[in-house]
């Protein structure tokens, strides 16, 4: 019986053992495997740290050369400085008579004012004014400087602003001064001040032309008889008005004064006619001898205006061109007439009176080209677009004076007025070295 009794207790015990080795096994796994854990959490984490400590890696890198990418600057050998300060996009620029000042207007309300001293200079100064209530489409100075007018894109009239003064004698505050009354149905597409300071023009996209007393009378009301206006001006020499529209001429008045100054009537001067489709845009010398033209035709045209016309004498055409790229073009002629400037879509194109191409810049802004324009001097070439202005020297006009002084050299009587030419030849020669030396190559947008 005792024999048979110690079998099963034998049995009770062994698996009792068993049982309990199975649990401190399975307790030594489940040790290791929390040390395991914690360990590789442990590796995880300091990985984590190196690769935070570690900006340089692939991923990083492609994600700053494509931020890179979508903050390409503009950049031109040519390239003199950049006007930036307004909020949105620019809309109209005009220069001084003075010389000394270049505003700008834009759709974020501003008018700002800058000193052309500071062209060539890294930081550029402005004064800014707002534009109550509405935002200016078109600005142009007044003869003296003192003063400018925009035209409201809201409102559709014209504003007078006036220029303060400070204590030194530079400009202060701008504060607005008087409103036009409300003549124009269609859009206001531009507006002039006459240098003489006896009138002002505005143009809408319908087919009427308003010129105004500088106290905003209607002096006379024109029909263009474009079927439709797509630009307008002043003449810088004062005496004219001038537009362009759906058919393919640019039709030129005189605005006649008495002796004494008052307003007499508005007579047709001339015709600018050879073009096959309406006009773009046009543009004047300083002395109005000269005019560009360009066309939805494809073609720009320059022309001598130097002419009799109460005498019935029609302009030259002295040279026509292709544009460079398809749509609206804006064309400007420098104050002496010697360069050409062309802006479509976003792209300049910049060529000599005779037709030769001199730059062709393309992506000079990231939206489409507002305005170009060319500073009293005839040294610089601004473009207008997107929030920014840039000045780019006028390298074209620097080499059609080195050309003409030269020729004059030749034909030169008396050896006095020769080496006075050859200085200004050496002169000329100078500065254009010193702006093509310090230019830097074009990285932005492949020009010749």
């Amino acid at each position: 019986m005792e024999e048979e009794n110690s079998v099963p207790a034998i049995a009770v015990t062994a698996a009792v053992g068993a049982i309990v080795l199975l649990i401190m096994l399975f307790f030594t796994m489940g040790r290791k495997s929390q040390t395991e854990e914690k360990e590789e959490s442990e590796d995880e984490t300091k990985t984590s740290k190196k690769e935070k400590q570690q900006p340089t890696t692939k991923k990083t890198k492609s994600v700053a050369r494509t931020k890179g990418k979508d903050r390409v600057v503009f950049s031109h050998e040519w390239l003199a400085g950049s006007l930036k300060g307004h909020s949105s996009r620019i809309l109209d620029m005009d220069f001084s008579p003075n010389g000394k000042y270049v505003i700008t207007v834009a759709e974020d309300r501003s008018v700002m004012l800058w000193s052309t001293k500071e062209f060539e200079q890294k930081e550029h100064k402005f004064i800014r004014g707002n534009v109550d209530l509405d935002h200016a489409t078109r600005v142009k100075f007044s003869p003296d400087s003192k003063a400018f007018i925009v035209s409201l894109g809201n409102a559709n009239t014209i504003r007078v602003f006036r220029i303060g003064k400070k204590d030194d004698g530079s400009p202060g505050n701008i504060a607005g001064a008087l409103d036009f009354p409300q003549k124009h149905k269609a859009e206001i597409i531009n507006i002039g001040i006459a240098s003489s300071g006896r009138f002002i023009m505005s143009i809408s996209s319908d087919t009427a032309m308003i010129v105004w007393s500088i106290k905003g009378d209607v002096l006379s009301e024109i029909n263009t008889n474009h079927m439709n206006n797509y630009y307008g001006a002043v003449s810088p020499c004062g005496r004219f008005v001038a537009s362009s529209g759906f058919t393919p001429d640019v039709k030129v008045w005189e605005v006649c004064f008495t002796k004494t100054g008052d307003f007499q009537e508005v007579r047709r001067a001339f015709e600018l006619k050879g073009h096959s489709a309406g006009i773009h845009s046009f543009s004047f010398n300083s002395d109005s001898t000269r005019m560009a033209s360009a066309s939805k035709d494809g073609t720009w045209k320059y022309w001598d205006t130097n002419i009799r016309y109460d005498m019935n004498q029609d302009p030259y055409l002295l040279f026509t061109g292709k544009l460079q790229w398809p749509g609206l073009c804006i064309i400007s002629l420098s104050p002496d007439g010697r360069t050409l400037a062309m802006a479509q879509n976003s792209g300049l194109h910049i060529c000599n009176s005779s037709g030769q191409d001199e730059e062709i810049i393309e992506n000079v802004h990231s939206e489409i080209s507002s305005q170009i324009g060319f500073d009293n001097s005839g040294k610089y070439v601004l473009s207008a677009g997107d929030k920014h202005v840039y000045v780019l020297h006028n390298i074209t006009g620097y080499k059609a004076t080195i050309e003409e002084l030269v020729s004059l050299e030749t034909k030169a009587n008396g050896q006095a007025m020769k080496e006075r030419i050859r200085s200004q030849i050496t002169d000329a020669q100078v500065a254009l070295k010193r702006i093509q030396g310090e230019g830097t190559t074009n990285g932005h947008a492949g020009g010749k």
